[in-house]
């Protein structure tokens, strides 16, 4: 039995079993459950087709309703959760079909049985459908939910505990309301104490699930702190390690890298992984666990290589233990395309990388496009360090042919799924390229093995795929908008390598002349991507200069996308209401539904006018008996055939019309339930909203009265800011009075000091005075002597004349007296002339020293006369100080009594 029919099965089973709830109907459900699940269509939901969707959205239905046999919904939610399965449908299962709270209202209803299968089982689904989602509290039964989980956590019961762990870090992953509602409760402390008992579990599954909620809550405050300190983060770093690399299960696994991911988002956790003695080791380990040939244990682990490349200082350590020096053998079998990577296990870390560049993109959740971004980012460390190791040389060496196998495995004849795909490989393979031609040594490595022929070749296939019939605003994932970013990758490499490969440069200006261009230069030149702008303007100015760039169809393109978003814009509230409507696609099936019946209708009414008339001509021709009747017969058995066949399509198509009708019915149903519970969280809401009314009125008193503070404030400010001015002016004037003082009192020291420098210079003037007096008062006193010696020599003369009169006889005799007494005489005058030449150099000295007086006494005059002068000035500056300063009244008084005292003194 296909697919089909065994939906259409159990869509009319659920259909009985909702008009009777029979032990009969719900045998019949539970069997066609069975089968739906034996036949393992996990994809079923990803395919967007309506007959599954509304056989999901009836199971939906059915597992909430409280009605349902037990055994019937255990059949369901088995089936639900083999059908979460991937991504995509756990996001729509989340979503469109609010399975998250549903399943949350159906653990309520059970909350006092914890042990009922049925609980086990929606919990073991919820914990599929939250992970990796984040789920709000104003989801239906979140907080019941929560709830539940706190209180059964406590319990002894491994088998309700495990589930509710794994559940509550989904809950506490990343959502950071539903953290703030955990710590918000009253037993939030009782509720740390049982997590960090578990931490001393015997399973490791318990052991990360634990830590992972701890991590969560308690990360930044002080529970955190303690737990995740120096002293024990390398014993935590030691033990996530232990259970990745040797874990229970592939579950295990996810949830201690999720762990060791949000741990490394803390710079102080992170610092302390850079300094880990162990962590090359353990990262080797890691990556042992990519030969293991699964998918999803590979995803996890290039997260969690991704996730430590975000951190600067593990990154040098990475591209230590990835880029080890491959062996001579292996690397011969690198330089041979890769021949050998799927063979035995290889050694060396970074060779198991390599083979996960070869698994289908959409597959294993992008494991590929995970090993090439890992790749990238390692390159770009290891390629711009100061020095490039032999060991990174060597690797790009191996990795090239790789790489460049990839770009020419390309088939344009592919659906355009498998053409998204291969464009999103190419897209990190140039980002690949790209790093590598960052470095001289591996650009030449890149240059000897890259051709102009092969960059062509998809630079066509690429352009073909750009041009593909799609909006010129519709979604990022759309193929035209993939081959756009690989396209501008590709031309990007095309630039690097114009001058090392021949013909590549003839090449990217013949493809930047190419009209077909302009598409993907507007996608780049109007993108929200900033790197995907750049890389449209670095092209656009090498292109402009070309003789032939289309710049006016680049221009008309980007003014189409502008118009376009313009468009999107004006129509985004009508976007708005048509989202809101829970089954969009109930409208239009019901529509299609109906004309579908009309035309049936039409259809069924026309072959029974046309059976009327045969039976009709056919009489006519019984009568008449015509020749031709067996031809016309024949003419007409044919045409009833064909309309036979007609009826019997038609009739089919009336039937499936008939179920998709019903189907209408039911998702009108499902629209009112949904309805009811809008509005149920719509008085919810409003009551909330009552009460953020309330206390909005609340704190509107209380900025009143906040606002009258401020207005008293500003006037107290303005009232301070005047008084600061006048301040401010009064320190200005006392500022400039204050250098006005400064100024008088040099200039009154300096005057002072002159003062007493004249005071010492009269005064040692006056003591030589002094001593040429009595100088000059002795030599007027020899002076004196001398003359009245004269004056008794000339009377001894005169009488000694007399004597010679009378003794001119004794002349003779007496001449030898008498030249005795002239020698004498001689002598005396001699001894009478140096007398005088004494007496006429004594008074050219006190000539001098009386000259020397008079100038004193002039200077003493005009100093004299300077000083009442600046006393007076004094005088006028005491006088305008004292209104200021006392204290420069009474330097000017003491100044004052000093100068006078220096008066009398000069006086």
């Amino acid at each position: 039995m296909d697919v089909t029919t065994s939906l259409k099965s159990l869509l009319l089973a659920i259909q009985q079993y909702g008009e009777g709830r029979s032990a009969h109907n719900a045998a019949q459900l539970l069997k066609q459950v069975e089968e739906i699940s034996a036949l393992k269509c996990e994809q079923l939901l990803s395919s967007g087709q309506l007959l599954p969707t509304e056989c999901v959205r009836s199971l939906v239905e059915l597992t909430g309703n409280p009605n349902t046999c037990p055994t019937v919904a255990s059949a369901i939610i088995s089936l639900l959760a083999q059908l979460a399965c991937d991504d995509d449908s756990r996001r729509i299962l989340h979503s469109s079909f609010n399975l998250t709270s549903i399943m949350a209202s159906v653990i309520h209803r059970h909350s006092t049985t914890p042990e009922d299968p049925l609980v086990l089982q929606s919990l073991q689904l919820l914990q599929k459908l939250t992970y990796s989602t984040r789920v709000f509290p104003s989801t239906s039964y979140i907080h019941e939910l929560i709830g539940f989980l706190m209180t059964n956590i406590h319990s002894q019961n491994d088998d309700i505990t495990m589930p509710c762990l794994g559940l509550m870090a989904n809950l506490c992953r990343d959502n950071p309301t539903v953290q703030s509602h955990i710590k918000s409760l009253d037993n939030i402390k009782p509720f740390y104490r049982t997590l960090i008992n578990f931490l001393a579990h015997n399973s490791l599954t318990v052991v990360v699930f634990t830590l992972s909620i701890l991590a969560s809550l308690t990360l930044n405050e002080k529970v955190g702190e303690k737990l995740f300190d120096a002293k024990n983060i390398h014993q935590t770093f030691q033990l996530v390690f232990n259970i990745i690399v040797n874990g229970d299960g592939t579950l295990t696994r996810k949830y201690s890298v999720d762990l060791l991911v949000d741990l490394l988002q803390n710079p102080k956790i992170a610092d302390y992984l850079t300094r880990y003695q162990h962590f090359s080791a353990c990262v080797s380990q890691v990556l042992g666990l990519l030969q293991l040939k699964d998918s999803d244990s590979a995803a996890k682990v290039l997260d969690l290589l991704l996730a430590m490349c975000g951190v600067s200082g593990l990154r040098p350590l990475l591209c230590q233990v990835l880029f080890k020096p491959a062996a001579p053998k292996l690397r011969a079998t690198g330089r041979r395309q890769g021949a050998a990577l799927g063979g035995e296990p290889m050694a060396e870390p970074g060779l198991a990388l390599v083979q996960w560049l070869s698994s289908p993109v959409e597959g294993a959740e992008g494991c590929s496009l995970k090993a090439l971004q890992l790749l990238k980012d390692l390159l770009e460390e290891a390629l711009g360090a100061a020095s490039v190791s032999d060991g990174v040389r060597s690797f790009v060496e191996m990795l090239l042919p790789v790489l460049l196998g990839f770009v020419k495995d390309a088939d344009p004849a592919h659906r355009d799924a498998h053409l998204r795909h291969h464009c999103e490989r190419i897209t990190h393979v140039n980002d690949v390229l790209l790093v590598m031609c960052a470095e001289d040594a591996t650009r030449a490595l890149v240059s000897k093995q890259v051709s102009a022929q092969l960059c062509l070749s998809q630079v066509e296939m690429l352009l073909a795929g750009c041009h593909s019939n799609n909006p010129p605003g519709s979604d990022n994932n759309n193929l035209s908008q993939v081959c756009a970013e690989a396209l501008l990758k590709t031309l990007e490499l095309m630039s690097k390598l114009r001058q090392q490969v021949k013909d590549m440069e003839t090449s990217f200006y013949r493809t930047l002349q190419d009209q077909r261009i302009a598409t993907p230069l507007s996608q780049a030149l109007t993108s929200h991507h900033r790197e995907h702008v750049q890389t449209g303007l670095a092209l656009l100015l090498e292109a402009t200069a070309l003789p032939d760039f289309p710049s006016l169809v680049l221009g008309e393109s980007i003014a189409a996308r502008n118009a376009y978003r313009q468009r999107e814009a004006d129509l985004s509230i009508k976007r708005i209401a048509v989202q809101d409507i829970p089954a969009p696609s109930a409208l239009p099936s019901s529509r299609i539904n109906t004309s579908g019946l009309e035309v049936s209708s039409a259809s069924s009414s026309g072959v029974h006018s046309l059976v009327d008339k045969l039976h009709s001509g056919l009489e006519l021709q019984e009568q008449a008996k015509d020749g031709h009747v067996s031809d016309i017969i024949d003419v007409y058995e044919q045409k009833l055939a064909t309309l036979a066949s007609k009826e019997s399509r038609l009739q089919d198509l009336l039937e499936a019309k008939a179920v998709a009708l019903s189907q209408a019915d039911r998702l009108i149903t499902q629209y009112h339930f949904q309805r009811a519970q809008a509005e149920a969280e719509a008085r919810k809401l409003a009551s909330l909203l009552k009460e953020a009314e309330r206390r909005r009125e609340e704190l509107q008193g209380e900025l009143g009265g906040q606002l009258e503070e401020v207005k008293r404030s500003k006037a107290d400010m303005e009232e301070l800011l005047q008084h600061n001015a006048r301040l401010q002016h009064d320190s200005e004037e006392h500022q400039a009075l204050k250098g006005s003082y400064n100024t008088l009192l040099n200039r009154f020291t300096e005057s002072e000091r002159i003062l007493r420098e004249l005071q010492a210079a009269h005064s040692s003037l006056a003591k030589q005075l002094d001593t040429l007096r009595k100088n000059h008062e002795a030599l007027q006193q020899q002076h004196d002597g001398t003359a009245s010696l004269l004056q008794e020599k000339e009377k001894e003369m005169t009488s000694l004349r007399s004597d010679l009169q009378l003794k001119e006889d004794d002349i003779e005799g007496l001449q030898g007296e008498l030249r005795a007494h002239g020698e004498k005489a001689r002598v005396k005058e001699q001894e009478r002339r140096e007398m005088e030449e004494m007496l006429d150099v004594l008074r050219k000295e006190l000539n001098k020293t009386e000259q020397a007086r008079k100038d004193a006494s002039i200077k003493a005059s005009s100093l004299e006369l300077q000083k009442s002068h600046l006393e007076g000035k004094l005088k006028q500056k005491e006088d305008e100080l004292s209104k200021h300063s006392a204290m420069i009244a009474m330097i000017h008084s003491l100044s004052s009594g000093k100068m006078k005292s220096d008066v009398n003194l000069s006086l």
